[in-house]
């Protein structure tokens, strides 16, 4: 049988410097995403730790660990697909800003590292440097469900168009991408970066961020999004902390490339990415 159209959901969490209250917190909302009727929920970046270099050695653990194995069994308790935001995750000497995948048994099917270190010096805006305490991934991220592939990339790495076209030549139908941005990129950059990953790609493009803490050393924007392979938006979050919801139409992604078909038109006899990078 095909699955032309299933629920997701976006958790917006504000991020707190205790580790258990935000486990408590996830839990909490996937639980209610879930009963909601929805098959797939996504965190945000880093939902387990305050985003701030300081906290990522403190925070990192190995796999299988605490974090990752509540999503597990939330998955199978649920009978979700989870994809879980972002964590520090510690892999003998590095760390990693990963973010890990679950289907409805709670067996991981996916696994992304950000590829793209967030080394910025913005003059009278942010300034942060990832590369100090984290380590890049080198792979790009496609996993199946019954309904559809689906590509997950991470925050920053939403801004190389190459990587968001390697997830879609690789089948993915939706790209789906936890992602911090601040009070600076935020407000100049989220709604119309989100919009034109969707529009050049043809995807339900879905950006979870945290909500937006004014006392955090490092402010969210928030506005997590969910939109459709058009670009309009199927639901937006505001600042605060709320879940939003959205169903995914897979024949508007067929219908929308039969009209507009851009991936078809593309130039192979003059440019073309090299595929043999994605795993």
């Amino acid at each position: 049988m095909i699955l032309n159209s299933f629920k997701i959901a976006v958790c917006q969490m504000k991020i707190l410097e205790h580790k258990e209250e935000n486990l408590s917190k996830a839990e909490k909302m996937i639980k209610e995403a879930s009963s909601k009727g929805c098959d797939l929920v996504v965190l945000p970046e880093m939902f387990n730790c305050p985003y701030n270099n300081a906290f990522f050695p403190k925070y990192a653990e190995e796999f299988p660990g605490k974090t990752s194995s509540l999503l597990s069994k939330l998955a199978k308790s649920q009978g979700i697909y989870i994809v879980g935001g972002s964590i520090p995750e510690k892999d003998e000497e590095k760390i990693y800003n990963t973010s890990y995948i679950f289907d409805k048994s709670g067996k991981i099917v996916g696994k992304h590292r950000k590829m793209h270190l967030f080394d910025i010096d913005v003059e009278d805006g942010i300034s942060f440097k990832e590369s100090d305490t984290l380590g890049p991934g080198n792979y790009v991220t496609v996993f199946d469900t019954e309904f559809c592939k689906v590509g997950i990339a991470i925050c920053y790495d939403m801004r190389f168009p190459e990587l968001m076209r390697l997830m879609t030549l690789r089948g993915a139908e939706i790209i789906v991408v936890p992602a911090a941005f601040n009070m600076t990129t935020g407000p100049a950059h989220w709604h119309p970066l989100t919009k034109i990953r969707a529009l050049d790609n043809q995807v339900y493009f879905v950006a979870a961020s945290p909500a937006r803490d004014l006392d955090s050393s490092y402010i969210a924007y928030g506005h997590s999004l969910i939109l459709d392979p058009w670009g309009d938006i199927v639901s937006e979050a505001g600042i605060k902390e709320e879940i939003i919801y959205g169903t995914i139409d897979l024949n508007k992604v067929k219908e929308i490339r039969e009209q507009l078909p851009l991936l078809k038109h593309r130039r192979d006899d003059i440019y073309k990415l090299d595929e043999l990078s994605v795993h």
